[in-house]
This record gives structure tokens, sequence and C-alpha cells, in this order.
């Protein structure tokens, strides 16, 4: 089994995990604005606990977005810095699927996952659940929340989750089925762990060179609203 370092700050979370001989570890903080400050000693603590170091890692997988654009940018460097050093693969991980994963432990078939984009819109995408993992439907998307549609069954439960759903209810509405699970509402680097093993599987892994972050908002200027990042 790889040896495998997760990380994530590209929303108010900030997260790091690690599977090393086939245990986790992992740590998990909801701590706007302090990412660069809790991310390293994050990582140092999990390497400790498990007694290996960055040069016994096989691949380092990235939150790659979406997400705010400073989290994304401490993220993306911070795990070039690292696999720099350590001379090691990288390989990133969609934020809206690690929800949708947390979703799918916690039991869901099908799932909605909405991050708050800020000015009036969410970056959201839809999954099915597929040999245990999340399985992507369609594309990322960043739209109002108006514009979201459904194309999952809407026959059959659709859980939903992140903070999409808070900061905008009203999408509670798209179908009848719909009900939401809080304990999946940001990202965590422990859900990247499995989706990362699927990415190695499937040969995806990058030299850090071509480490590249997802920003789905590429060419819109990004006004900082008061309190927001």
């Amino acid at each position: 089994m790889s040896t495998i370092l997760a990380l994530d700050t590209c929303t108010e979370a900030c997260s790091a995990a690690l599977l090393s001989q086939g245990k986790e570890y992992a740590a998990f903080e909801e701590v706007p604005r302090e990412h660069s400050q809790r991310l390293l000693s994050m990582v140092d603590g999990l390497l400790a606990g498990a007694g290996i170091s960055l040069n016994d890692l096989d691949v380092i997988a990235y939150g790659r977005g979406p997400g705010s654009f400073t989290g994304i940018r401490i993220c993306t460097s911070m795990t070039q810095g690292l696999a720099l050093g350590a001379n090691k693969p990288v390989v990133g991980i969609s934020t809206l699927a690690a929800m949708a994963q947390s979703a799918i432990d916690n039991g869901a078939m099908q799932v909605v996952a909405a991050i708050d984009a800020r000015m009036g819109e969410v970056y959201w995408a839809q999954y099915v659940v597929e040999n245990g993992l999340a399985r992507q439907i369609g594309d990322e998307q960043v739209s109002a929340p108006e514009a979201v549609t459904l194309s999952l069954d809407e026959k059959q439960p659709i859980i939903a989750c992140g903070t999409g759903f808070e900061i905008y209810p009203e999408l509670l509405t798209l179908s009848g089925e719909l009900a939401q699970d809080s304990r999946s509402r940001l990202p965590d680097a422990r859900q990247m762990l499995k989706l990362a093993q699927k990415s190695l599987a499937q040969g995806l892994q990058t030299e850090v060179d071509d480490l590249q972050p997802v920003y789905l908002r590429d060419t819109v200027a990004w006004k900082k609203l008061p309190g927001r990042e």
C-alpha cells in the first residue's frame, strides 16, 4: 500500500492526513486565515506520529480547488515546497470530491456538493458512488445558485453537502429528495487519501512542476469583500 500525505487549505478548513502502513493519521481545524501557520505543524505531527519522514512518502496529494483563491495558493505553494524538498510526485484532488466522499462514507449514494464561491455564486458538482468512491457526473461548475441543475436520479435520495447550502438554503429545494449532510460541510484531507489511492492506480500523479490548481473562475477579476477572502 502506498504511503500518502494529503493536504488541504482551500476553504475555511485546514487539514492534513497521512496513510502509512495501512494506518491513517489525520488533523483537521476550521481556522480561516491561519492555514499557513497551522499546516506545516500538522504535517510534522502526523509524520512524527507515524514514525516516518517526507522521504518515506510515495506521493503528496493536495486540495487543488475549487475554493478560495488565497486558500488554493497556500495549499499549492506548500505542496510545491514539500514535494521539491523531498523529490516526490504530487496528485491533485478536488475539494468538492472530498466532501462528496465524506457524504458517501456516511452512507450517501448520490451527492451534490457546493461551496460558497462569494460574489453570489457557488462552486458545485455532482457525484455517485462507485466501488465505495465518489465518481463525478458532469463538470465542476461555478454559477449563481439559481443556475444549479441536477442530473442525478431524483427518484432516489440525493445528499447535499457543503457551505453553499448554508449560504443559499434555497438550493435544498432543487429536489424533493435532497437532504443535507452537515458532517460533510467542508473538505477534509482524510477523504482525499482514498481518492488519491484511486488516482495513483490510474497513474494520474505528476511531477511537482506540473501541479495544477483549479480556480474555475480564472478570468474573473477577484473582488475582496469585507471579512472574506
